[in-house]
């Protein structure tokens, strides 16, 4: 008699084990949740995964994640545009918007080159006051800040960076509500 394989079930297993912080075993616990535990929940994941793909993509603007071209931010004529933070990446943006009361625009900072720099200066020069990086604190981070200054000197801007209070080498999704709006509140001024 020919062993049957487990092929489908350790490929499932291997695609959970793929994203950030999963483990082979819980990797191997969310596989056999799915295919055994509850099929009609493993199915609206596979459609909500699918239909996410399908249609979330990256504002023409900040860089954020909308599902128009546009994102909702960009779009509320009711937020200060004086204020313009810089993040990481785009999932800051929603765990600042979560709790920390800033109620400026952003920027997504994908990278040091000329395109986003200029995509960078096109917001800074609608008015924008103020740049707010709300960066990982780091030496490599302090960089990256100092080369945006270099690049966007030419503006009459203010620069700051979120407060100390946000523990160096931690990223913002792993810091407390409380915190993360403290350290917008008392930013230091670059």
């Amino acid at each position: 008699m020919k062993k049957r394989s487990l092929e489908k079930f350790n490929n499932l297993v291997d695609a959970f084990s793929q994203l950030p912080g999963v483990g082979k075993k819980s990797a191997q616990r969310f596989a056999y949740h799915m295919v055994l535990g509850d099929s009609f929940h493993a199915l609206k994941l596979a459609h909500a995964i699918e239909d996410a793909v399908a249609h979330i993509r990256k504002c023409t603007i900040c860089n954020g994640i909308c599902e128009d071209e546009i994102c909702d931010i960009c779009l509320d004529e009711y937020r200060d545009r004086s204020k313009l933070c810089v993040v990481e990446n785009a999932k800051d943006i929603m765990i600042i918007e979560e709790g920390a009361g800033y109620d400026g625009r952003y920027f997504v900072l994908e990278g040091l080159d000329e395109v986003q720099m200029e995509k960078l200066a096109t917001l800074v020069q609608e008015g924008v006051k103020e740049v707010i990086f709300a960066f990982t604190p780091s030496l490599a981070n302090d960089s990256v800040i100092l080369f945006v200054e270099e690049k966007l000197k030419a503006y009459a801007v203010t620069f700051s960076k979120i407060a100390q209070g946000v523990p160096t080498g931690v990223n913002l999704e792993n810091v407390d509500m409380l915190s993360l709006s403290k350290a917008l509140m008392q930013r230091v001024e670059i």
